[in-house]
């Protein structure tokens, strides 16, 4: 501790500036508590007093063994640890490899699918091809944003919705009737599994709003939201300001959206709800909703930016 020229406390600083320095046991005279706490904060491994008598050589050989024993563990959990990290960073670029290959995969099919539909002259056939086209754009909307992001577990909702809202918009809009698809969604992270499962129930909500909700030739909002309600529950809705669901409670169309969408709710255990958005109004609308409760690791809030 009180060597000339450099006490010890600056020598240990120096010793541990070393690329590849040992471990060390500072040894003094001094039983001052506070020159070893400041030994132990400036890193060293252990504190021995010096004494007179044999004691203090077995102590210090019992030092020397424990730190490098420490030592060695150490290496081993660093060596280990770093391979934890080599082996996450492989596994995340296999799947993100993965994700890009099916989304690749899925703009196939939809090229196919769309291919097929401008070959049929019955109308019917061709808006259940193109119905099954959104459905698959639903699903590949996930898988692109898992690989282009730094996260292939969670889907960023925000994001995820209103790019399904911006596509569903220019795919139901013609000429004659603006379709416009608005989308206010919380900014939270659920499991993928999750996501794709609600991304494809407000695809099925918000196509059936923009075909029967207004007529065909005049324009309509469409609102998509998504709220958290709880820790671990979240509500998705679409409503809009249309003509309201039919006198007998049943949607249009060919069941099948309202098929997927009770398989979909029973799944997921979650109880679906369709009400007027104003009842009052000549056009009253539609306020269709389902709450889920989702599992605490399903759910995260939205990513810090770097």
């Amino acid at each position: 501790m009180y060597m000339p020229g450099q006490d010890g406390l600056a020598t240990l600083e120096a010793l541990r500036a070393l690329p590849h320095c040992p471990p060390i046991v500072y040894v003094t005279g001094s039983e001052e508590s506070r020159i070893a706490v400041a030994a132990l904060k400036a890193g060293a491994d252990d504190y021995v007093v010096k004494s007179v008598g044999e004691d203090f050589f077995d102590l210090l050989a019992s030092s020397f063994d424990q730190v490098l024993d420490r030592a060695q563990l150490r290496r081993g959990r660093e060596a280990a640890e770093a391979e934890l990290r080599a082996s996450n960073a492989r596994l995340e670029a296999l799947l993100k490899e993965v994700n890009h290959r099916v989304a690749n995969n899925l703009q196939m099919i939809m090229s196919f699918v769309a291919l097929q539909s401008k070959s049929l002259a019955d109308a019917g056939a061709r808006e259940a091809l193109q119905k099954t086209q959104q459905r698959i754009a639903t699903v590949a909307q996930v898988n692109r944003r898992l690989y282009t992001t730094n996260d292939v577990e969670f889907v960023a909702m925000d994001d995820y919705l209103e790019g399904l809202a911006h596509d569903l918009s220019e795919t139901w809009s013609n000429g004659a009737g603006v379709r416009r698809v608005t989308a206010a969604v919380e900014p939270v992270r659920v499991a993928t599994d999750k996501a794709v499962a609600l991304g494809m129930i407000a695809n099925e909500w918000v196509s059936n709003a923009c075909k029967y909700a207004y007529a065909h030739d005049h324009g309509g909002e469409i609102r998509l939201s998504l709220r958290q309600t709880g820790s671990a529950t979240i509500e998705l809705a679409v409503e809009d300001d249309g003509a309201g669901m039919p006198d007998d409670g049943v949607a249009r169309g060919t069941g099948l959206g309202t098929r997927l969408i009770e398989a979909l709710a029973r799944t997921h255990k979650a109880a679906v709800s369709y009400v007027p958005v104003d009842p009052s109004r000549a056009q009253p609308g539609t306020r269709a909703s389902i709450r889920v409760d989702l599992r605490p690791g399903e759910i995260r809030p939205a990513a810090v930016p770097d």
